[in-house]
């Protein structure tokens, strides 16, 4: 009784089953990857706050409370949540058509939104649903990543160049106005991103001990505070981030207006969706190199809880970050402390160093934010998926083109459109292999070499997949093709070996084919099929009229009993006696001579 009410407290309170893997050990490689954490989400957050279009201290925020909630109720030891790229401009691009980013309307907006995709994702995880993730194929996250580092990128084009371009301009637009505007570009502001991008590209290089975010991030302030040394303020015009409220995260509260949440539901559907796929692939990767068995229903409930909390203590969207959970295992992290002792300093940290974000050029963080979105291009697995194939290309492509050209939740739903329509062609189209005996191998197992013999009357075909509604019509046109090559092989017995499912549609087409090749003076017989098919079939209430009596458990069996129903005149005239029991019929040419045009026979 004791064991099974504490299970149920485990269940409840996840946080409870890593306890035992604390120790003074583990403690203290917590607390360096803590540190670690901490240090490295300051940059970030400020940089996913701006791509958000949120004020920056709020990405700071993201990564406090959400991150302490995700690590005690989630089920990865390793995994971080916080502020994210991809989250981050995704909300950038549903919120901005509702609200001014920046303005207090769109922080409430976020804030509502925040609750509302905590609140499905939590839901998913109570209905252990978890598995609807799977349906998001990798080639639409590459797709959608290498879109939205694109958009990242230009979303900076006006502080990286200093030239003015009107907030929410579209990605064509953008660019053309950088192209008919070059003379505009204001050449301090310029060497200041140049200076971030090439400081961050040589500390990554050559110091992988030194977080190469934090370093771009300090020398392009230094340049700035140079160059504003040298020529003036007045005359550099660089802009900068300004100083952060040094205070704990304030207070908040989502909308609960009627008409408010149905503005955003279908953007908090894709926001959730999203959130998902990332924090659980990230898991995932870090549950492989660690050995962990991953829940992925409690990874949603954890993550449902980090937004819905989250969203009252000022937070917007939190997701597993694939930076700082990478960071947080190569650290060292032991348990899921680690990523509570990360907010606990990052709270100390804001409130010491907070003002100095007010020498921190706009400029600085555009260099920093064209690092990152360098960095989400995945060129390896490109490379792989276009060596993959016509398949995972299109949806790549498409998720890609619908990123930058459309919007970022009609990319993922277009890519998982296109992910389940190739899936669902593949699936209604199951494999069905003609079969014939192979001489030349020593147990004349069955082969599909085309220039073997068949037996005239009797059609051998293995059929592999589930046999559904959307299967039926593929499956018939494949038959009765088969059929009018070789019309007077009446009679079909199919190896459903890998047959592994068959619904009420499926079922009802046997029993036609069946009826159909009956009054044709044929049959159906099935051979080898699952038993859990045949229950089925029986449900189906179809069994009794394919007949009990034609299904068969073995090969040789099945021949067995369909040898007695071919034709005996047919067999009579037949020179190749395929099977065993063709051995009982002589033609006189085979009396003249008994090894001319005879294939050795074998059995089913």
């Amino acid at each position: 009784m004791i064991h099974g009410f504490f299970a149920d407290w485990q269940r409840f309170f996840p946080f409870l089953q890593w306890r035992s893997r604390v120790n003074s050990h583990s403690f203290k490689q917590d607390l360096i990857a803590g540190l670690t954490g901490a240090i490295v989400v300051l940059p970030q957050g400020v940089a996913f706050a701006t791509i958000a279009g949120m004020p920056p201290e709020y990405g700071l925020y993201a990564g406090m409370i959400p991150a302490v909630v995700a690590a005690l109720f989630g089920s990865s030891w390793h995994l971080v949540s916080g502020p994210t790229t991809a989250a981050s401009i995704l909300l950038f691009s549903v919120l901005s058509t509702h609200a001014e980013p920046l303005s207090t309307h769109y922080v409430q907006y976020a804030i509502t939104l925040t609750f509302m995709v905590g609140v499905i994702e939590l839901a998913l995880g109570a209905a252990r649903l978890g598995t609807l993730i799977n349906f998001i194929s990798h080639s639409v996250v590459i797709g959608f990543t290498a879109g939205a580092a694109i958009l990242i990128a230009t979303s900076q084009v006006k502080n990286f160049f200093g030239i003015d371009i009107a907030r929410g301009t579209s990605f064509i637009d953008t660019w053309s106005r950088l192209l008919h505007h070059v003379g505009d570009i204001n050449p301090y502001v310029f060497a200041i991103s140049i200076a971030t991008l090439l400081i961050g590209i040589l500390t990554k290089h050559f110091s992988r001990a030194i977080p190469y975010m934090i370093a771009a991030m300090v020398g392009g302030s230094l340049v700035s505070l140079a160059i504003n040394y040298w020529f003036g303020t007045a005359t550099t015009a660089i802009a900068v981030v300004g100083a952060l409220p040094a205070t704990l995260p304030p207070l908040s509260h989502p909308v609960f207006d009627l008409a408010t949440l149905k503005e955003l539901a279908t953007a908090s559907l894709a926001v959730a969706l999203l959130a998902l796929t990332e924090a659980v692939s990230i898991a995932r990767a870090m549950a492989v190199r660690s050995g962990q068995h991953l829940n992925g229903n409690q990874e949603f409930i954890g993550q449902g809880l980090s937004n819905i909390l989250g969203s009252f203590f000022s937070a917007y969207v939190a997701t597993g970050s694939f930076n700082r959970s990478g960071l947080n295992y190569t650290a060292g992290a032991q348990t899921p402390l680690a990523s509570v002792i990360s907010s606990v300093l990052l709270v100390a940290i804001v409130l010491l160093i907070a003002p100095v974000a007010a020498y921190l050029p706009n400029a600085a963080m555009a260099g920093v934010l064209f690092l990152v979105a360098w960095g989400l291009i995945d060129f390896k697995h490109i490379r792989q998926i276009i060596q993959s194939g016509y398949t995972e290309l299109s949806i790549l492509l498409t998720t890609f083109f619908a990123t930058l050209f459309l919007s970022l939740e009609m990319a993922i739903l277009l890519g998982v459109i296109l992910s389940l329509g190739f899936y669902m062609n593949r699936a209604s189209r199951p494999s069905i292999a003609r079969r014939v005996p192979d001489p030349n191998h020593p147990k004349r197992k069955f082969t599909g070499n085309p220039n073997l013999p068949e037996c005239p009357q009797l059609k051998i075909v293995r059929m592999d997949g589930a046999l559904f509604f959307g299967a039926v019509v593929n499956v018939q046109e494949s038959l009765l093709t088969m059929h009018k090559t070789n019309p007077g092989q009446k009679h079909l017995a199919v190896v459903a070996t890998g047959v592994n499912f068959v619904d009420l549609s499926g079922a009802e087409f046997l029993l036609q084919e069946a009826r159909r090749r009956r009054a044709l003076g044929g049959d159906l017989w099935l051979v080898r099929i699952r038993p859990e098919v045949v229950d089925e079939i029986d449900e189906a209430g179809c069994l009794d009229g394919i007949g009990k009596d034609h299904i068969f458990s073995s090969r040789t069996e099945a021949l067995a009993g369909i040898y007695p129903h071919l034709d005996p005149k047919v067999c009579q005239t037949c020179k190749y006696r395929i099977f065993r029991e063709c051995q009982t019929q002589t033609t006189p040419d085979e009396l003249q001579q008994p090894s001319a045009g005879m294939v050795t026979a074998v059995s089913l």
